[in-house]
C-alpha cells in the first residue's frame, strides 16, 4: 500500500478557482502569458533577445518539445509557442542557487516543497556533493566530483551495478558521447525517457514500416485531405503543430480528432503569427470528435475497419488501395480473418460512442487517400498500446497511406531531442550493426547483452542489483511510475548523480551519497579549448539541424555535457585508447566519430552548417519496405482492451496542466481546462459523482487497484467535467503513485499511466 513519504510533495490546497473554459486556445492571452513569464524570470530586454533567437536557423533549439521547424521561411515574430517561452524563461531565470543555497536550506527542509516551489528556485552554478548521512549539499570541485563517481563505478563487483539514464533534452554530441563511455565502461545499462513515452510507438512502427519513427515532413499537412489526431493534446504539449493542422484547414482538408477530454486547442485556434487575427473569431479545426473511453481505442479502431471492409465488399475497389497492398504489404488475408472473428456489438460499448458518429469518420477516411495519422502518450501508455499504434497502420496500408506527399505516420515526440538520443545509441538494446561499428571505430569490445529499461532499472536499484544512479538530465523521480517504490529504489543505490540546469526533486530523494552536476544551458554559449561550439539535435520529424547559445553562462563553472560526459569518461576508463579530452576539445571530431558509425550522417559536418539542417533516410517516407522481416508492410492482428471495471471502479489517466512540460512546473493553472491555483484535482463525469454521493470540490482520497496491490493519494478536489462515465483524468507527476510499477505494456515495457484502475472515495471531516 502507498505511504505517504518525503518522494510525494505535501498536501496544500492554494485556494483554487474554476473559470470557464475558453472557446479558442493561444491568441492574445496566450501571447501575454509568454512574454510574463519572460519578463518575470530573465528581464525585458534579455528576454526579447532570446525569443527572437528561439528556434531560428542561426539560433538554440527550443528545450521544450520535438515539434520540427519549418524548412524554408520561419516566423520573425514568434517561431516558438507558449509553453516553448517558460521553458526558456525557467532556463534562463535570474534566480541562482548557488553553494550558500545549499548551506542554507536542508534536503530535509527542501523536500517539503512542492514540485513547482522546487523548480523556482533556480538554476544551478556549483558541483555540490551530499555526503553519507549529511542533509546539506556542499560545494566540490569537478575533478573531485569526477573521482568519487569513477571510485563508486570502478569498485563495483560489474558493471551492470551501474544505471545510465539519459533525458530527452541531451544533444546528439553529448548522447553519442555518453553511450560510448557507458559500453566501454561495460554495460548496455542506458534507459531512457522514451522508454516512459514512445517506446511503443517504435516497437509498432519498426514491426509494421521498419523504421520507429514517423514518415511525414511537416509539409505534408499542406497536402494531407485528412488528418486524424488521437490520444493527444498538441495545444498545450505541442502548440506549434495548431499552426500545421491550420495549413491542412486552409488547404481543404479535414480534421478528426479522437481523445476521452475536449481540448480547446484542438477545437478552434487564434495563429499567434498573425497579428490581424488576433482579435477575431479564430480558426475551427476539428471536424468531427469522437470521444471515446480511456483504453477504448482499438475497439474504436477496429469498428473503423470494419465498416470499411463492407463497404469495400459492397463496392470493391471503392475503399481499399489494391495495387499498394498487393506491392508493398504483406498479412492482409490473416488480418481479415481475424477482424471477422469480432462484432461491432461486442466493439461499441468498450467506445462509448454512438455507431452513427463513427460512421461519419469512416465516411472520411473512405473519401480520402492522403492520411496523416498523428499520436501521443495517450495511445503509448496502455497494456495493449503497441495494439493502439499497429492497428492504426493498418488503416493506412489498407488506404494506401504511406509513402506519398500528404500521407502517413506522425508519433508526435515529447522532449526536444528524445529521437536523436535513441539515434545517437541511448538503448539498452542496441543493434548488433550499431555495436560492430563502434568497436571497429574505437577498438574495444562492446557488451552485447541487453540493458535494463527504465522499469527495469527501478527494479534492479530496489532489490540493490543496481548501486549506482546516473542522470544525463531529467527529473527521474517525478518522470516514473510508482513514486514510493522508487523513491525506495534510488535510496538503495549507494551513489545517485544528476547532471542538470536546475533544483528538481529527484536531488532531494537520493542514494547513501549524492551528486548534482550543474550544466550549461540549451541557450548559453559552449566554449572549449578550439573555441566557441555548437551541438546539434533530431527533432519528431527526423530532421537534424544545430542548436548554438548566445547568452553568457549564468555562472563560471557551469560544463557543457560533452565537457561532463569526456571528464567522466577520462578518469573512470583507465584503459580507454579514446583521446576523451580531444573529443570534448571541438565538437566537429565527436560529429566525424558520428557519422563514421551511423548511417545517415555522410558529410555531418559540412551539412550540419547548412541553414534548417538535413533529412536523415526515412525507408517508410521512400515508400519502401525493406527493413522488415518480411521485407514488405505488414498488416497486424491486434486485441481490444481486456479490463473489466467493478460498479465501483474507473479507469483513470494522468495528463499534463498547460502550465507544464513533462516534469517542469511553469505555474499552478490549467487555463483551458478552467482550473487555476490547484494541481491535486481530478476529473470526473457528473453522473458518476452523483453516484458516489461527491459534490464539486469535494476533497477526496483515490485508491489505485492492480492485483492484490492497492495504492493510496490523499487529498484530491474533485471537478466535474465533459469525460466519458467511468473514465477520470488526474495530473502527474501528483498522480505518479498511482501507477504500479509492474503494470507496464506489451513488449514495449511503458508504464500504464493512462490506464490505472482506481475507485475514489469522499474523505471524512475531521472531528
Amino acid at each position: 500500500m502507498f505511504k505517504k513519504t518525503d518522494a510525494q510533495p505535501p498536501e496544500k490546497l492554494t485556494g483554487i478557482e474554476l473559470t470557464e473554459i475558453p472557446k479558442s486556445a493561444v491568441g492574445v492571452k496566450a501571447i501575454k502569458t509568454a512574454l510574463n513569464h519572460i519578463t518575470k524570470e530573465t528581464g525585458v530586454l534579455k528576454g526579447i533577445s532570446l525569443l527572437k533567437k528561439m528556434n531560428q536557423k542561426d539560433g538554440f533549439d527550443c528545450p521544450g518539445c520535438a515539434w520540427p521547424d519549418p524548412d524554408e521561411k520561419r516566423a520573425f515574430l514568434a517561431e516558438y509557442c507558449e509553453n516553448g517561452a517558460k521553458a526558456i524563461a525557467e532556463e534562463a531565470t535570474k534566480n541562482l542557487v548557488t553553494p550558500l543555497f545549499f548551506s542554507t536550506y536542508s534536503v530535509e527542509k527542501l523536500s517539503k516543497l512542492s514540485d513547482y516551489e522546487i523548480g523556482k528556485k533556480g538554476r544551478i552554478t556549483n558541483p555540490v556533493y551530499l555526503p553519507e548521512g549529511a542533509n546539506h549539499y556542499k560545494e566540490i570541485s569537478w575533478q573531485e566530483a569526477f573521482s568519487i563517481i569513477a571510485d563508486e563505478l570502478n569498485s563495483l563487483d560489474s558493471p551492470d551495478e551501474a544505471i545510465f539514464y539519459t533525458s530527452g533534452r541531451t544533444s546528439n554530441e553529448a548522447a553519442y558521447l555518453y553511450q560510448l563511455f557507458v559500453r566501454q565502461f561495460g554495460t548496455n545499462n542506458l534507459p531512457d525517457c522514451s522508454n516512459m513515452c514512445h517506446e511503443s510507438s517504435g516497437i509498432a512502427l519498426t514491426e509494421t514500416l521498419g523504421i520507429g519513427k514517423g514518415s511525414v515532413t511537416l509539409d505534408d499537412f499542406n497536402h494531407a485531405d485528412l488528418v486524424m489526431v488521437i490520444g493527444q493534446n498538441p495545444g498545450t504539449n505541442h502548440p506549434r503543430m495548431l499552426t500545421a493542422l491550420g495549413e491542412t484547414k486552409k488547404n481543404g482538408g479535414k480534421i478528426i480528432t479522437i481523445n476521452p477530454l475536449p481540448e480547446v486547442g484542438l477545437i478552434n485556434y487564434i495563429d499567434p503569427q498573425k497579428p490581424l487575427k488576433w482579435f477575431g473569431k479564430g480558426q475551427d479545426l476539428t471536424d468531427l470528435f469522437l470521444q471515446v473511453k480511456i483504453n477504448g481505442d482499438v475497439a474504436l479502431l477496429k469498428i473503423i475497419l470494419k465498416l470499411m471492409k463492407q463497404r469495400e465488399e459492397v463496392n470493391p475497389g471503392s475503399v481499399f488501395n489494391h495495387q499498394f497492398i498487393q506491392e508493398k504489404t504483406k498479412g492482409l488475408d490473416r488480418f481479415l480473418e481475424d477482424l471477422d472473428t469480432y462484432t461491432i456489438e461486442y466493439l461499441l460499448p468498450q467506445t462509448g460512442l454512438e455507431l452513427a458518429v463513427i460512421e461519419k469518420a469512416v465516411d472520411l477516411i473512405v473519401n480520402n487517400e492522403k492520411i496523416i495519422i498523428c499520436w501521443a502518450m495517450g495511445l503509448t501508455q496502455h497494456k495493449n498500446a503497441v495494439d493502439n499504434i499497429r492497428e492504426l497502420v493498418n488503416i493506412l496500408l489498407l488506404k494506401g497511406s504511406i509513402g506519398k506527399k500528404g500521407a502517413g505516420t506522425c508519433p508526435v515526440r515529447g522532449h526536444s531531442n528524445v529521437q536523436g538520443d535513441r539515434t545517437m545509441g541511448i538503448w539498452e538494446k542496441p543493434k548488433h550493426e550499431f555495436l560492430d561499428a563502434l568497436e571497429e571505430e574505437f577498438k574495444f569490445k562492446s557488451p552485447r547483452k541487453h540493458g535494463y529499461d527504465v522499469v527495469n532499472a527501478i527494479e534492479a536499484m530496489y532489490h540493490k542489483k543496481a548501486k549506482v544512479f546516473f542522470g544525463l538530465g531529467g527529473n527521474f523521480i517525478s518522470a516514473t511510475p510508482d513514486t514510493e517504490y522508487t523513491a525506495k529504489a534510488l535510496k538503495n543505490c549507494d551513489l545517485t548523480v544528476h547532471v542538470s540546469t536546475k533544483l528538481n526533486r529527484s536531488h532531494l530523494i537520493h542514494g547513501k551519497k549524492a551528486l548534482i552536476l550543474p550544466c550549461l544551458g540549451r541557450s548559453e554559449k559552449d566554449f572549449q579549448i578550439s573555441g566557441e561550439q555548437f551541438v546539434s539535435v533530431e527533432n519528431s520529424m527526423g530532421v537534424v539541424h544545430s542548436s548554438k547559445g548566445h547568452l553568457k553562462p549564468c555562472g563560471e563553472y557551469l560544463l557543457s555535457e560533452v565537457a561532463i560526459v569526456a571528464g567522466l569518461a577520462k578518469i573512470t576508463l583507465k584503459k580507454s585508447s579514446v583521446n576523451w579530452v580531444e573529443l570534448a576539445s571541438n565538437y566537429d571530431l565527436i560529429r566525424d566519430k558520428i557519422e563514421a558509425t551511423i548511417p545517415g550522417f555522410e558529410n555531418y559536418n559540412t551539412r550540419i552548417r547548412e541553414k534548417g539542417g538535413f533529412y536523415l533516410p526515412n525507408n517508410a517516407r521512400e515508400n519502401n519496405f525493406d527493413n522488415t522481416p518480411t521485407g514488405k508492410a505488414n498488416f497486424s492482428i491486434n486485441k481490444p482492451s481486456g479490463i473489466k471495471l467493478d460498479e465501483n471502479q474507473y479507469l483513470m489517466m494522468t495528463i499534463r496542466t498547460h502550465d507544464q512540460y513533462n516534469t517542469t512546473i511553469y505555474g499552478l493553472n490549467d487555463r483551458y481546462r478552467g482550473v487555476l491555483n490547484e494541481r491535486r484535482v481530478i476529473f470526473m463525469n457528473k453522473d458518476d459523482m452523483q453516484k458516489e454521493g461527491l459534490k464539486k470540490l469535494d476533497l477526496v482520497n483515490i485508491t489505485s487497484h492492480f492485483k492484490d496491490e492497492v495504492r493510496i493519494v490523499n487529498g484530491f478536489l474533485v471537478i466535474p467535467y465533459d469525460i466519458p462515465k467511468q473514465c477520470t483524468a488526474t495530473y502527474f507527476p501528483e498522480a505518479n503513485a498511482l501507477v504500479p510499477i509492474k503494470s507496464t505494456a506489451d513488449l514495449s515495457n511503458t508504464p500504464t499511466s493512462k490506464t490505472i484502475i482506481v475507485t475514489v472515495k469522499k474523505q471524512k471531516k475531521q472531528a
